[in-house]
Formats: C-alpha cells, structure tokens, sequence
C-alpha cells in the first residue's frame, strides 16, 4: 500500500532499536525523510546505514531526550537538512522498573523529564511550522500500561499516563490546522526494555526468564509477544494521509492483552 508519503519528513527519538527503528524504518520504506536520534552512537549509525543501504534518506543525530538542549539541537538540525518537519514520532527507553519504595524523588524527576517533558519540547519545536504548512502528524509511543497498569512500572504507568493526558488536549487545540495526535500503545513486544523487566521479574520472584516470559504470553490472547515491525507499520499508518480521520486516540498494539472493552 502506497500511504503518500513520499518526500515528507520525519523525527523519530529513541530510534537506534526497538520499537523506534521499527517505526523509522517503515516511514522510510514509504519514502520518508527521516531524523533519528537516540543516545548510543554506535547503534544509531547502524540504524541509519541500514536505511541508507535499503535506499532511504536518513540522518543520525545523537541526543539525549531527557535534555532540552539536546532536542533543540536535533529539530535545527532536521530543519537545516531538510527545511521542515511533517511527523513526529516521539518515543523513550522508559522510566526504570520497580515498585513505589525503590524509587526517590530524583528518579521522579528523571522520569518526568525523559518520558512527558521530551515529548513537550519535542511538540513545541516543531509545532509552529506545521501550523504554517497546515499539515502535520504527532504520534507518541506509549505503553499499554496507560490502560491497564502493569504491577511494578509504577513510574511508566504514572508519567506516560500524563503524556496521553497532553496528547489528548493537543489534539482539540490543533485539529483545525491539519495535525493529527495520536498515542500508540504497544504491549509486550522483543525489545531491550521488555529483555530488562523479564530480568528484573525473574531476580524478584526467583522465576526462570523463560518462565516469566511464558507467562506473558500465556496472558496474550495471540499467544506471543509482539515484534517492533508490528507496530511501526501503524505508526506509518497513522502518518499518512489516508489516516486523517484519525486523532485523539490511544491505539493498542498488543495482542489482546488489554481486557476493557474500550
């Protein structure tokens, strides 16, 4: 399916793995100019090789996200490589796992800034020159735990709850101008971060990792855990023009995990 979005441009953060070179390389597949930025050098460059070698445009910008100084820089340098900015992905490695007693205040702090506050700044960099052009996408990776919590993300469940709170308002205040916002929601998926809570799980209940790993997808009426492709392709998706219709919503990814009806 050819989605129209060829020549458009976009930002995607954390995209060096996972989930956000999953959706990078599905914007690029449709003709998309991408901006990756994620913190490890080494994986981001491969990233981008692989999307080069495929036939894409790409550039890679090593940021952290939880810094503002760091976002600036990575939306002046897509706009001075290629003038605009049509779609942002917004995406993050999450808060640390762990129960309310294990985290201070400061790891409150850093979670607020790495996973709400680098979505804000992100929306407000690019933000006006999509108003200008009148077109423009916003999609945010959150977690499925905004809908139903998962037991010991207490600081994933609680700030990325904030960001589906923003997203949600953003969409009334900017609809009339052509921009969509959107959240997707993936569930387990084969990622660095869900490799890092079957660990911490599995050293908590004493459990096997495999164990652990069954249990989820016991619990997943596909009975698996998802792969980033799956999810990257409704990010490309929910980008294109054929998804116009769509904002405000918190779209799942995630099997049937979730049980609410809605």
């Amino acid at each position: 399916m050819d989605l129209g979005l060829r020549g458009k441009v976009a930002i995607v953060a954390a995209a060096s793995k996972g989930l956000g070179r999953a959706c990078a390389e599905e914007l690029a597949a449709e003709g998309v100019k991408v901006v990756l930025c994620a913190r490890g050098e080494e994986a981001l460059e491969a990233a981008r090789l692989a999307i080069v070698d495929g036939g894409g445009d790409a550039i890679a910008i090593r940021a952290d996200v939880s810094r503002a100084e760091d976002i600036e820089r990575v939306v002046a340098m897509a706009m001075e490589q290629y003038g605009q900015v049509d779609i942002l992905v917004t995406n993050g490695g999450g808060p640390p796992p762990g129960p309310f007693d294990e985290h201070g205040e400061d790891a409150w702090k850093e979670g607020v800034d790495s996973t709400l506050l680098s979505v804000v700044r992100f929306v407000k960099g690019v933000l006006p020159g999509m108003k200008e052009r009148g077109w423009g996408r916003i999609i945010n990776i959150t977690s499925i735990a905004v809908k139903q919590p998962v037991d010991g993300l207490i600081l994933s469940n609680s700030i990325r709850a904030a960001v589906t709170g923003f997203a949600r308002t953003l969409a009334n205040e900017v609809g009339r101008n052509g921009i969509t916002v959107n959240n997707v929601m993936p569930g387990f998926t084969w990622t660095d971060r869900v490799d890092e809570l079957a660990e911490k799980q599995s050293a908590a209940s004493g459990k096997d990792r495999d164990e652990i790993v069954a249990g989820w997808e016991a619990s997943i009426p596909i009975g698996r855990l998802g792969e980033p492709r799956e999810l990257g392709a409704l990010v490309a998706f929910l980008a294109s023009d054929r998804a116009a219709y769509i904002t405000a919503q918190s779209i799942p990814v995630d099997g049937g995990w979730i049980r609410s009806l809605l």
